[in-house]
């Protein structure tokens, strides 16, 4: 049948569709052999207007845009007996249409007529002409069998003819000017021979000339043969072939004119009236079938529709329909034989629904914060998570935040363990298959590695309370909007209520059945001919959430099918997440606002919970270190970088989530008590040491300390950095000059001096560890001050040190360093005190303690070297004789000592301390001679003795008041002698 039909279009003028199908080229000519037969007219026959040619075909107008059977590729039997299935399905057709399809009777289609003889008669007619003309071209062509037969005895022929020619004229690279084809073809060696041999030769090279041109003919006898072989066709088809091209272009313009008016004619004159017609006619039987099974439709399309919405995690959605659905089932449907079962379903698939979205909102979480914290802190698929919350709402599934807590610790513990694992694998010196445990590994970085470990893991952290807080907002927020619509809702209620009331006395009693603002769907139908009202609808609104309608009739937009949807318990409320997402609020969730208000409680509790999960966190990853005592063993920069580094994460973690998580800064401080203890130990022993192998001489004073002392400007100490680098080298000073004065000091008071200030820098970093850090100086300063006691009054630095004996040199510059801490205890209470409660004031007694020992101290240095002074007067001045020469050895001797003490501490004590102390050694010296002279009984008389006493006591002064910084001294000698009675 198929090839039939085929055979019969091509009568037609082809199809655009087919035309590639039904017309194909024939063979290449090179591809054929033998002789090559003439072609016939290939042109068609013109169309002879014969009605009964054209009746049975499709037509090339109205049909070029419709699906024919010549559009098909595979028949039904091709299908069933495919051999590439595995198995073949005999089950084809009951399996899906039904145990009663293989048995149905067929019935005759009322579109295809019945098929006899007398139909095939056209055809035989219309090929009749074509098949005599087939059998004339037969008697033309000879057979194929006998052009074969023909071309091949031909061909044997003249392959024989052929064979005799060397095969080294057929090769496709045969060239004379190659030496050895020139050689084969012309073997002129047979020509050089011997003189006796000419005619010998000249037969040969006749002979051989004889041979090329029997082979040359041999050729062009072929040549020939086969150039008359294809004459006939050549001739014809260059003769036929312009003729044909014009032909078929004059036809094919014919026939696309001849389809563009006909369709044209179709589409003005016929198409419009038939399709109003026809539409009309649809329109009426639709209208009168759409009112009566629109709402079984719409109730039949609801699981689907709930499947749909639950692929696209519209849980509120498929949960309102549901319920809407259970409510048409119970009200209009009620009876209805097919939905016997449906309402069970329903029922079933809720409780689906409810393990569906607690999987989800679980999914959901997990996938939340586990997602790569390079991303932005924005909320992942917000429209999802908000129509989660609801159906956890709407489900009364009220611990929902549970699950999210625990997602939240699984994470944080993961965050710790991805960081170690990060850092670790890019650490060349760590080998991961010898220390296997992470804890191990961590335990082997330095402090860098570490600190740095750490910054990452709070800078993480940062973000992932950051992403915790962005999707709880959310989730709060929807609570409140909930929340918010209940009250509302009671507003509104309560509003319409009072309208009621004063509308009451002017209701018809006929009316009283409308209390809504729609029809009950049962009070529509006894309406006639109307939809469905406010139920249809809302059901419809709610099934099809996409463009598609569920019974594939007209829209619901009709005039007819037009109604007012709105009742009073659908209250569609828009509002708006923090991320911008709209919702739509239509169904009431029943939760009070007492439970509303304790979700929203709990969530908030959720968010500090999340503070204090990381906290705990990074507490554990802080004492998983600590452990070996490395903590204790950092330096003091080390440790402030540590403190500062918690500090910013608490501060940051609080500005996150509104609450101080304390658990961070309690094992910090736990470790700065432990870095406090090591601190001051390690400084105070530095300090003995110093202490120990100083020899308390005047030390030079490096530029960068100068520079530590001047830092402290207007009583706020700070610690200057170091400088690093190519620095301009300045030579060191004599003196350290603070506030205008000059104090002449030890190295171990410069070390001392820089102690201080770190003690207050790191009070400054770490301002938990004041109290502690206030308590540890005050112990040192005092360790200070005894030792150097111990060392210098108490001579202990002879042993210590070694010093042959301890000079006044060294006691005044004992004093002067005294003097250093003294000035600057007052600056550093000042210090502390700004960083202290009032209520630890108490604490900054013991400054006070501190600068009363140091004063003594610096007294108990002043009276020693009066006492050394005194013991050389007593000395001196008991072996005292009023006798020539004038001036006596003995106040010789006297201002030469004086002269000694000046010289030692003149450089060492400021001017008026110089002053103060030799009035002091004056005072002593005075009162020796006092004695010595009322021993000798020398008076004022005006004596000779007098006389020479004056002039000792005339050199004494002169020599005294001769030092630097003593002239204007009164030396009062005028009280040595007894006042007489």
């Amino acid at each position: 049948m198929y090839a039939m039909a085929s055979s019969h279009s091509s009568s037609v003028v082809p199809r655009s569709n087919s035309s590639k199908s039904l017309y194909r080229k024939g063979l290449d000519p090179s591809q054929q052999l033998g002789l090559v037969r003439s072609l016939p007219d290939v042109c068609p026959k013109e169309p002879t207007g014969d009605s009964n040619s054209l009746c049975d075909e499709p037509s090339v107008v109205a049909d070029q845009h419709k699906w024919t059977i010549y559009h098909s590729k595979v028949n039904l039997p091709a299908a069933l007996n495919d051999p590439r299935l595995a198995k073949r399905e005999f089950d084809f057709f009951t399996k899906t249409w039904g145990q009663d399809f293989v048995e149905t009777d067929i019935l005759p289609s009322p579109n295809l007529p019945p098929i006899n003889q007398e139909h095939f008669s056209p055809y035989i007619q219309q090929t009749s002409l074509r098949e005599k003309n087939h059998d004339k071209w037969k008697s033309v062509c000879p057979p194929k069998d006998d052009y074969n037969r023909t071309a091949f005895s031909h061909g044997n022929k003249s392959r024989a003819d052929l064979d005799q020619v060397p095969k080294i004229f057929m090769k496709p690279d045969f060239a004379l000017d190659d030496s050895l084809t020139f050689n084969a073809v012309l073997p002129w060696s047979h020509f050089s021979s011997a003189s006796g041999k000419g005619s010998r030769d000249a037969a040969s090279a006749k002979l051989l000339q004889e041979k090329l041109s029997h082979y040359l003919d041999i050729i062009e006898v072929n040549i020939a043969h086969q150039i008359s072989l294809r004459s006939e066709a050549f001739f014809h088809a260059m003769t036929s072939q312009h003729e044909l091209q014009d032909y078929l272009r004059k036809t094919s313009q014919a026939v696309k004119m001849l389809r563009d008016k006909i369709s044209q004619i179709d589409r003005v004159m016929c198409e419009g009236s038939l399709r109003i017609l026809r539409k009309t006619l649809t329109r009426n039987n639709c209208i009168k079938v759409y009112n009566k099974l629109k709402l079984m439709a719409t109730v039949h399309q609801t699981q689907p529709t709930v499947q749909l919405l639950l692929s696209t995690s519209e849980y509120v959605g498929a949960l309102d329909l549901i319920a809407t659905t259970q409510e048409v089932l119970q009200q209009e449907l009620q009876g209805i034989h097919s939905f016997r079962h449906l309402g069970s379903q329903l029922c079933e698939l809720e409780k689906l629904i409810d393990k569906m979205i607690i999987a989800e909102f679980t999914s959901y979480a997990h996938s939340d914060l586990n997602r790569p914290l390079e991303e932005d802190g924005q909320v992942i698929e917000e429209e999802r998570l908000v129509s989660l919350v609801f159906g956890l709402l709407k489900q009364r599934k009220l611990d929902f935040f549970e699950i999210y807590a625990d997602e939240m610790m699984a994470t944080a513990k993961n965050i710790i363990k991805q960081c170690v694992v990060s850092t670790v694998s890019q650490m060349d010196e760590i080998d991961s298959e010898l220390v296997t445990k992470l804890a191990d590994q961590m335990r082997m970085m330095n402090f860098s590695q570490w600190f740095h470990l750490l910054q990452t893991i709070f800078s993480t952290f940062t973000i992932f309370l950051q992403r915790v807080k962005a999707t709880l907002s959310v989730i709060r927020s929807v609570v409140l909007m909930v929340l918010d619509k209940n009250q509302r809702i009671r507003e509104m209620e309560v509003t319409a209520a009072q309208k009621g009331l004063a509308r009451e006395s002017n209701v018809d009693n006929d009316l009283a059945y409308l209390t809504h603002e729609g029809l009950f769907i049962s009070d529509a139908f006894s309406e006639g001919e109307h939809p469905p009202a406010a139920t249809s609808t809302n059901l419809q609104r709610n099934a099809s959430p996409s463009s598609s309608e569920p019974s594939g009739s007209d829209s619901v937009s009709d005039p007819e099918c037009t109604t007012d949807s709105s009742s009073s318990k659908d209250h569609t409320l828009p509002s708006v997440t923090p991320g911008g997402v709209e919702i739509m609020m239509t169904e009431d969730i029943k939760l009070t606002d007492l439970e509303l208000g304790k979700i929203a409680n709990n969530i908030q509790e959720l968010l500090y919970n999340a503070s204090d999960i990381c906290h705990d966190r990074c507490v554990k990853f802080l004492l998983a270190r600590a452990k070996d005592g490395f903590l204790e063993k950092l330096n003091s920069s080390e440790f402030v970088s540590l403190s500062r580094s918690v500090e910013v994460f608490v501060q940051d973690t609080e500005k996150i989530c509104g609450r101080k998580s304390m658990s961070l800064r309690g094992a910090l401080q736990s470790q700065a008590n432990k870095f406090v203890n090591r601190f001051h130990d390690e400084r105070k022993t530095k300090l003995s040491l110093l202490l120990d192998n100083e020899r308390w001489k005047q030390a030079d004073v490096p530029a960068e300390f100068q520079d530590l002392v001047d830092s402290i400007t207007d009583g706020k100490i700070i610690l200057p950095e170091r400088k690093t680098g190519c620095v301009e080298e300045r030579k060191p000073s004599d003196f350290l000059t603070v506030d205008g004065q000059k104090y002449a000091v030890v190295g171990t008071v410069l070390i001392l001096i820089r102690i201080i200030l770190e003690y207050c820098s790191c009070v400054d970093d770490i301002p938990s560890i004041t109290t502690d850090m206030l308590t540890r100086l005050a112990e040192l300063l005092k360790y200070f001050n005894s030792r150097s006691c111990q060392l210098v009054l108490g001579a202990g630095a002879l042993q210590v040190v070694g010093l042959k004996t301890i000079t006044t040199k060294n006691l005044a510059l004992s004093s002067r360093c005294l003097q250093l801490i003294v000035h600057y205890i007052p600056v550093i209470r000042a210090h502390f005190e700004a960083r202290m409660q009032p209520k630890q004031y108490s604490m900054l007694r013991q400054f006070d303690h501190i600068t009363k020992d140091y004063n003594d101290h610096i007294a108990e240095i002043s009276a020693k070297l009066v006492s050394i002074m005194d013991s050389l007067f007593e000395k001196l001045l008991s072996k005292y004789e009023v006798k020539a020469p004038v001036p006596s050895m003995c106040f010789r001797n006297i201002c030469k000592q004086m002269a000694k003490m000046h010289e030692a501490i003149y450089d060492l004590l400021p001017e008026e301390q110089t002053q103060g102390l030799f009035l002091r050694i004056n005072t002593s010296c005075r009162r020796h001679l006092k004695n010595q002279l009322c021993h000798l009984n020398v008076t004022n008389d005006g004596g000779p003795q007098h006389g020479m006493v004056a002039a000792d006591i005339a050199f004494y002064t002169g020599n005294v008041q001769a030092l630097k910084g003593l002239k204007e001294m009164d030396l009062n000698m005028g009280e040595i002698w007894e006042q007489k009675r």
